[in-house]
């Protein structure tokens, strides 16, 4: 019981602090080493260099190149000014009355076309921003709006969508990323109409007034470009993400993967990150190209500007993703994970959803949280699932969505991300982030296994 408090107050600590605005590069090590020291005596400096760095190292290997390909795009995007021309656009489109919507379904068709939820902040956000300005809506609401796009509804619960936390599940439960469809949609509009209803009636109640800040950047009217031209780089880059994904890759001949060289590793752990970093890297040089005569006096800086954007989203990140590894190497996490198939009684899709979602808002990681829960139980849960016929497409769906709502805690690697990226802090902007990306989820969680329950899966 000791270690499991440790555990509580290294999570309590962290959250409440990140809250405040502490520092995650000196904050998460530090309550990470607290841990193990609190809990078993340590040894506090092999778990700081094995555990820590070597999680912490391991992600910023994997992903450094999205988040700076990303940071670069959006940066790009916004000085060419390519993000202002779509914020009128869509102003015209929709109406500035639709501001709030533009920018979650903008953020819901870029993930559900397999863009990264840490790329699509960046490549968004120089949007949001100005089309939030055009509109006269308040800054702090653009957060939450671009993680009700990109870190729920579309990441979990839609059927196809190539979400990581959509595909996890697929070799545990013998199932399709199409698993469950009816129930899916529905669990996706109710997360999407609520997330909705509530940011419009924030908005409405915090007034109008962007609250623009002295490093919004703005482009000579003259020197726009079309709508057409604003546009294009965006498409390109969701579908040279599906041609590379599913046409040229696949065809390549990457045996030679298999080489202690390159990591004794297989194409389908590349695919995605391959295909994400060759859609960034051609849409980036088209858009270039396109903007020339707007970009030439200042591509260094905007290239350099955005370079540097990438570094601290990435490095707290991928801290917490240290944070989460030390400790799940704690005795009590282990008895954390042990208990949590015992609660629900005799319905499994009760302990898979409070189990997975507990793992994990611990863990800071949805995927991360759902990896451990099927790791370690999914054999399990497959067999009570059987036992009292619930169809594996339902397990499925359930274990996706569970994972879309703790994993949203101050804590969280891509909520540090976004509030970096948006220039705000948790005490400004993280009251709706929990809101639409926690609060809206765990309910949309309730209503899918009741209604998994009583109808099963359809």
């Amino acid at each position: 019981m000791f270690g499991i408090l440790v555990i509580a107050c290294a999570l309590g600590a962290l959250m409440y602090l990140a809250y405040r605005g502490v520092s995650l590069l000196l904050l998460a090590p530090a309550l990470a080493l607290f841990a193990v020291l609190a809990a078993q005596g340590g040894p506090v400096l092999a778990s700081y260099t094995q555990i820590f760095m070597d999680a912490t190292g391991g992600f910023i290997i994997q992903f450094f190149p999205l988040f700076l390909l990303g940071a670069v795009f959006g940066k790009l995007m916004e000085v060419s000014g390519s993000a202002r021309v779509l914020a009128d656009g869509i102003i015209r489109g929709l109406g500035a009355r639709r501001a709030i919507l533009a920018v979650i379904l903008s953020c819901a068709v870029m993930t559900y076309g397999g863009v990264s939820l840490f790329v699509v902040a960046f490549a968004v956000w120089p949007i949001a921003s100005a089309l939030f300005r055009e509109a006269d809506l308040p800054k702090v609401l653009i957060p939450a709006t671009i993680a009700l796009g990109a870190f729920t509804f579309t990441m979990t619960a839609l059927p196809g969508t190539p979400a990581i936390q959509n595909a996890i599940p697929m070799p545990y439960f013998g199932t399709t990323p199409f698993a469950a469809p009816g129930l899916g949609v529905l669990t996706a509009l109710l997360m999407l109409g609520l997330g909705w209803l509530w940011l419009e009636r924030r908005a409405a109640a915090l007034g109008p007034g962007y609250g623009a800040t002295e490093d919004d950047e703005d482009v000579p009217e003259e020197s726009l470009p079309s709508l057409a031209a604003a546009a294009g780089p965006l498409v390109l880059v969701l579908l040279l993400n599906l041609v590379f994904t599913f046409v040229i890759i696949p065809r390549m001949d990457t045996a030679f993967l298999a080489e202690e060289l390159y990591g004794e590793t297989d194409i389908g752990a590349l695919r995605g990150v391959w295909s994400i970093i060759a859609a960034l890297t051609f849409a980036s040089l088209f858009l270039v190209a396109l903007n020339w005569n707007r970009l030439r006096k200042r591509l260094g800086t905007a290239l350099d500007e955005g370079a540097k954007d990438s570094l601290l989203p990435i490095f707290n990140t991928a801290s917490l993703v240290g944070f989460g590894a030390v400790i799940a190497s704690l005795a009590g996490f282990t008895l954390i994970r042990d208990w949590v198939v015992t609660v629900g009684g005799d319905n499994p899709l009760i302990s898979l959803a409070i189990g997975t979602s507990l793992l994990a808002g611990m863990t800071g990681s949805a995927s991360g949280g759902m990896s451990i829960a099927l790791s370690t139980l999914g054999e399990t849960y497959l067999e009570m699932g059987q036992a009292a016929g619930i169809s594996p497409e339902l397990m499925h769906r359930v274990t996706a969505v569970a994972t879309g709502g703790l994993d949203a805690l101050p804590h969280n690697g891509a909520v540090i991300t976004l509030l970096t990226i948006c220039g705000l802090t948790h005490r400004e902007a993280y009251r709706d982030i929990a809101v639409v990306a926690v609060i809206i989820p765990i309910i949309a969680l309730v209503v899918l296994v009741t209604l998994g329950t009583l109808f099963g899966s359809f």
